[in-house]
């Protein structure tokens, strides 16, 4: 596959709680072919540490390309940069209301920004509860503009048994979105697929 037909998409991360959605992601993305230009926050440089044994040389190392937050001048801040979209993963109150706003201050918010004026896909693996009222307008707000808001809600009824196969349903599900099939998600077979009682 030719790098212009390879598909791209920005990953963004921020200081939100659940560093390992973003890490976890680039991971499936660098081993399904998928060319990634990652970003990360400064928040999310403090916030990784506490949730991981991971240095942020090491998450960056997955990523095709690096962006500096502040190169706003970066190749994703323009429209003429062709991808699939972008998610990020987590995604802080900060940053879903920053892009609901347009307000650009930053590469992630930019990043965004320029898909969804694209009419490109972004979902958002927003993390903070209990919501207050401005918390679920910026939601409302950033929906209308054309994101998904997609907090990462387990699925209990996939029957996962370890936190990495609650964490890889979740992007799987996000993936699925994007029409890119990683093999992470078993699909629902039905009601006829119920297992028994007493099964483990």
């Amino acid at each position: 596959m030719s790098d212009r037909k390879r598909p791209r998409l920005v990953v963004g991360i921020t200081g939100a709680s659940g560093a390992i959605y973003g890490v976890r992601l680039l991971e499936l993305l660098k081993d399904n072919g998928i060319e990634t230009h990652l970003i990360i926050s400064r928040a999310a440089t403090i916030t990784i540490p506490y949730e991981t044994n991971l240095k942020i040389s090491e998450i960056e190392s997955l990523a095709t390309v690096v962006h500096p937050i502040d190169d706003v001048g970066a190749t994703c801040s323009s429209g003429s940069f062709r991808t699939l979209g972008m998610i990020v993963a987590p995604c802080s109150i900060k940053t879903m209301s920053e892009i609901a706003t347009g307000t650009t201050g930053n590469l992630i918010a930019r990043a965004a920004d320029v898909a969804l004026k694209e009419r490109r896909r972004v979902v958002l693996l927003l993390r903070e509860t209990p919501l207050h009222l401005g918390h679920i307008r910026s939601m409302a707000a950033v929906t209308e503009a054309g994101a998904i808001v997609y907090p990462p809600v387990p699925a209990f009824y996939a029957r996962p048994r370890t936190l990495e196969e609650m964490v890889d349903h979740t992007l799987g599900r996000v993936l699925d979105l994007f029409d890119l099939d990683v093999g992470a998600v078993k699909a629902w077979a039905g009601g006829k697929s119920r297992p028994d009682a007493s099964s483990p």
